[in-house]
């Protein structure tokens, strides 16, 4: 429970800051699981991202601050809008006022250096708690302000935040526990309906522009709005210091919160009382304060939404329980889940920047992702960043990243897609093709197609999402080995997109060839061009996924399948011993990867088997020209790169790719965030922290996933300033191991696996 107790004042303020940052980590946490902001953080902050996969908010520097929250898949459906994740009331906001008359609320002062010093926020990613430490200073008046906030692993339904104050001054301070109840956007633009021209006029109309400002605002910012949810009853209970409130998102699904607020128990307290308007839900506390002493309040709130959880009075029930067992039993039980969790882990030798993004990019995937549901997880975690819809990214760079370590949250991303089957059979029929056409942006609540009218022609033609949908099937079952969720789930998804893939190729009788005509290129400057080499050899992929999975299902492939696997046309130069990234009468002018779409045939999804002078005529041909600041200023198109290097086993190369991470500018300080590229500040891009992950799963391991078993594709490769990797806990076909690689004394690097 919360309490008061004394603090000796003597060196009381040049101590705090670095005694609540050691307390703020568990014992065992070394510094590449932390993250600090400083003072001088502040005007480029760039938030953290806290989440437990079903609730995410964004960290905020003072701690106490308002920020938008987001319930997984809970999503807002405006009529002629596209579908937007709909922000929940921000639960976060502890504001605080060291007076009555002539003093200010916390949260309503600007951050200037006289107002606030000794300041430090750390991220905990070994924990999943962010602790803030500051002094505020209000006139004559100075308050150390401690504030620990969560999003429980262990209780998803649960996050919590402890306020620590401690005077230099006698007096009834005014603290204020909030639930924001956010308005509508303002305007909304009717997505679905206009065309990229009139979108760029209606940006401008409202007086917004597409450019990115700092420190953390994405170029598509004025696009990619929140959704609105309609607050229902919202009220609170004095007595029982607790706060409630339900909500419906537009035409969407229901949600629920209640807050429960823990007082000092020996604190001599004022005045408690409940307020409402039309934008904020509040428990006002006026409490008597005495110099030197710390006074601890916490806050805690409980989530629900339609289909997960229950109603308001269990939202209460829950809040009031977790506020019985007091903060320290809801930290120790975040600690106890999050170690867990860590029992997978990317261990680096040698390099301790390197290994700090490691964890900070699993951390962000695990933030993000939920264990064993249904539902899709957005190219930028639960934010309005591309609406929150699903692409291509989920099955062919997050999963990939997950499916070793975490299989039972990769688990929810095939299951997502099986879920979205029928609404992809549906689609395939109404464009006139056979099978599943899945969308181009899917909805993460249903799977229903929501790409932005804008974008009609990806949606239409940018079909590799096909295959990649059904490669991740296959990839599952190869992982698990699991013959009876392959027969009843795997196996309908995979059988209806090679139906898809059959009915959608062209044949040319002249040349007995199939081909793919009229396709936006995975190099997506490149639109409607005939056979795109990747989505051709991606297509042909998950026709022999079928032909493999029928077999285990002991279902009956089409004879068609294999038919079109054998005469469907590769563009290929064959003098030059490389593919070609188009057919050979398009000329590319694509500047998204280098050489086309080639360098993605390195991804292990595809898992392109190449002979040695094929493999370099490749790497020669499309990865090796590419300019390392292009390169290393877009996420999405280093870790091809980066494998394919280790692929060709050129160390060089390796560390030249991988050290293009840190230059290129898509890591955010202070919490290293990923964004997309390096200037458009498109944060959270879960596809950029997975395809980082993946350059070293399978990039420097040489590891693939195939009907044989995880197979080592390749010798194994390391950076120049690495000296060992460990993959900790893989877990495959019902093993644990962990894969050590390492240098031995001469220089050469070798594989080794051992139980976990």
């Amino acid at each position: 429970m919360s309490r008061a107790h004394s603090l000796v004042t003597t060196g009381l303020w040049c101590s705090l800051a670095l005694a609540a940052t050691a307390r703020a980590a568990s014992p065992t946490t070394d510094n590449t699981f932390l993250l600090t902001a400083q003072q001088s953080d502040i005007p480029s902050y760039f938030p953290a991202y806290l989440g437990n996969g079903y609730v995410s908010t964004l960290s905020t520097p003072k701690g106490t601050d308002t920020s938008r929250a987001y319930l997984v898949g809970l999503m807002d459906y405006s009529a002629g809008d596209i579908s937007r994740p709909a922000a929940v009331p921000g639960w976060t906001d502890i504001d605080f006022k060291s007076g009555d008359r002539g003093f200010s609320w916390l949260n309503r002062v600007p951050w200037r250096e006289g107002e606030f010093s000794d300041y430090h926020q750390t991220l905990d990613m070994r924990a999943g708690t962010l602790t803030t430490t500051y002094r505020f200073r209000d006139h004559d008046r100075k308050t150390a302000v401690r504030v620990e906030t969560l999003l429980s692993q262990a209780s998803p339904h649960l996050g919590a935040t402890r306020l620590q104050i401690t005077p230099d001054y006698d007096g009834v301070v005014q603290l204020s526990f909030g639930f924001t109840l956010w308005s509508q956007h303002a305007p909304r633009f009717p997505m679905a309906q206009i065309t990229g021209p009139e979108m760029d006029q209606a940006v401008a109309a409202s007086g917004q522009t597409f450019e990115a400002h700092p420190p953390a605002t994405a170029d598509r910012e004025a696009v990619w709005y929140p959704g609105y949810i309609q607050i229902g009853a919202a009220d609170g209970d004095r007595e029982t210091r607790s706060l409630w409130l339900n909500g419906q998102a537009v035409q969407g699904k229901s949600m629920a919160m209640a807050g429960a607020i823990a007082l000092p128990q020996d604190a001599d307290i004022q005045s408690v009382s409940v307020k409402r308007n039309a934008w904020r839900l509040s428990l006002d506390v006026s409490i008597k304060v005495q110099r030197g002493h710390q006074y601890d309040f916490s806050k805690f709130v409980a989530f629900s939404r339609e289909d997960w959880g229950t109603d308001v009075p269990a939202n209460v029930q829950l809040a009031r329980q977790a506020r019985d067992q007091g903060f320290e039993h809801l930290l120790a039980e975040q600690r106890r889940a999050w170690n867990k969790l860590w029992e997978s882990d990317i261990e680096v030798d040698g390099d301790a920047q390197a290994q700090q993004v490691v964890h900070s990019e699993l951390y962000q995937l695990l933030a993000a992702a939920t264990p064993e549901t249904g539902w899709g997880l957005g190219a930028c975690a639960s934010t309005p960043g591309y609406s929150n819809h699903i692409f291509w990214d989920s099955d062919t760079w997050v999963f990939p990243a997950m499916l070793l370590l975490y299989p039972e949250r990769a688990k929810s991303l095939v299951t997502f897609r099986e879920r979205g089957l029928s609404a992809a059979q549906q689609r395939a029929k109404d464009h006139g093709f056979s099978g599943a056409m899945y969308p181009w942006e899917a909805d993460p609540e249903n799977g229903s197609e929501q790409t932005p009218h804008s974008a009609f022609a990806l949606s239409e033609s940018e079909i590799h999402v096909n295959a990649a949908i059904s490669v991740a099937q296959w990839q599952y079952y190869l992982t698990t080995h699991d013959q009876a969720w392959l027969k009843e789930h795997g196996w309908p998804v995979i059988r209806e997109v090679a139906r898809f893939w059959a009915s959608r190729v062209t044949y040319e009788p002249a040349r007995h060839r199939y081909h793919l005509e009229h396709v936006n290129s995975v190099a997506e400057s490149e639109g409607e061009v005939r056979n795109d080499t990747f989505t051709n050899l991606f297509a042909r992929r998950a026709l022999q996924v079928a032909i493999a999975a029928a077999k285990v299902s002991g279902e009956k492939a089409d004879p068609s399948w294999e038919r079109i696997v054998r005469e469907f046309y590769i563009p290929m130069d064959e003098a030059a011993h490389h593919y070609l990234p188009f057919d050979p009468g398009i000329g590319s002018q694509s500047k998204d990867f280098g050489g086309g779409p080639l360098a993605l045939l390195f991804l292990p999804a595809l898992d392109l088997p190449m002979p040695a002078r094929l493999l370099h005529g490749n790497y020669d041909f499309a990865v090796r020209p590419t300019p390392l600041p292009r390169a290393g200023s877009f996420s999405m198109g280093l870790p091809p790169h980066t494998i394919a290097a280790a692929a060709i086993g050129d160390e060089s190369e390796v560390t030249r790719w991988l050290d293009a991470n840190y230059s290129g500018g898509t890591i955010k300080p202070p919490f290293n965030v990923r964004t997309e590229t390096g200037s458009n500040n498109t944060g959270y891009f879960i596809t950029g922290s997975a395809g980082f992950l993946q350059s070293v799963l399978y990039g420097l391991s040489g590891l693939r996933i195939r009907e044989q078993g995880l197979v080592e594709a390749y010798p194994p490769i390391l950076p120049a300033s690495w000296s060992g990797l460990t993959l900790h806990n893989v877990q495959f076909r019902g093993q644990h191991l962990d894969i050590r690689i390492e240098r031995d004394a001469s220089g050469k690097v070798h594989l080794t696996r051992k139980p976990h």
